[in-house]
């Protein structure tokens, strides 16, 4: 898998479903073949990204895990 953001293939895997880009700083939530981002603020909270990685009228990119 590499990072939808900066192209980083040093993801760490932080939950059943849950991906972090050691890149990057973000944070990635895979369910099944739909993928949300997300910034991760000084006190710990997720902020949506999805909004600047995906056009709403377009399908989310497949994810492949390697």
């Amino acid at each position: 898998m590499r990072c939808p953001n900066c192209n980083s293939k040093d993801i760490g895997k932080i939950g059943s479903h849950q991906f972090y880009c050691w890149g990057c700083y973000i944070e990635l939530t895979v369910n099944g073949d739909k993928m949300s981002v997300f910034q991760v603020e000084e006190d710990g909270t997720l902020s949506s990204l999805d909004d600047l990685f995906y056009d709403e009228s377009a399908e989310q990119p497949e994810i492949h895990l390697n």
